[in-house]
């Protein structure tokens, strides 16, 4: 049973949210703000954040920001159809997906469960730790460290570099990595791969301009290397 915090302002969708969600399984606690949200975080410890973008007072981005400086704790934010701006920034400020309401709530618990299922490398037969240069990558212990130095990376973001570095070289389409890192089995938006890349390359590359781990081959897609 994985513990879930819901942040939602408008009390028919959190609570509709919470029901949906016990019925499956999960241990749901909600708050209605973002203070609210902050302050259940440390006492609640859950296992996944579902966030609304658009709160009263601090907003869901704020509050994701504020989340991203110590935590990486996975995040699912919750958007009303047409916020694409909201989408951008949201993924930009770390948040590992997004759903869009109104969602069913064998949808929000599906999206939730790939969240968190655990990654399982052991059995692609590579090197339990690989080192690029100064990029350790554990995929055991599932961590990252560049110069000696921890990196603390979003779930999101681990899974991407873990699969692109499973095959270094070869080239991932943005609907590739959405099946494979993100589970989206549908035609999804290529900006969570976008925007994900963008905030591991501003943690993993000395210059993000002129990335030498994540490299983009235009109109193909994104690998990593060659090294």
């Amino acid at each position: 049973m994985s513990r879930v915090l819901l942040v939602e302002d408008d009390p028919f969708v959190r609570e509709g949210v919470q029901l949906g969600l016990r019925r499956r399984g999960h241990d749901v606690r909600a708050a209605g703000t973002g203070e609210d949200g902050l302050a259940a975080l440390a006492e609640f410890r859950p296992d996944l954040l579902l966030l609304d973008l658009m709160l009263p007072g601090m907003t869901g981005v704020q509050v994701c920001r504020r989340i991203r400086e110590h935590s990486q704790l996975p995040i699912i934010m919750l958007t009303a159809r047409g916020d694409d701006f909201d989408v951008v920034i949201g993924l930009e400020a770390g948040a590992d997906d997004y759903i869009v309401k109104p969602a069913r709530p064998e949808v929000i618990d599906a999206r939730i469960r790939a969240v968190l299922r655990r990654m399982d490398d052991g059995a692609t037969g590579r090197p339990a730790i690989e080192v690029y240069g100064d990029l350790i990558i554990d995929r055991v212990g599932l961590t990252v460290s560049k110069a000696g130095r921890p990196l603390t990376l979003a779930p999101s973001e681990l899974r991407l570099l873990l699969h692109l570095s499973a095959a270094p070289e070869q080239v991932f389409s943005r609907q590739q990595l959405l099946e494979n890192v993100w589970e989206h089995t549908f035609h999804a938006d290529g900006r969570l791969v976008d925007a994900c890349v963008a905030r591991l390359r501003g943690k993993i590359e000395d210059e993000v301009g002129h990335p030498r781990y994540v490299q983009t081959l235009r109109g193909f897609g994104y690998r990593f290397g060659p090294l």
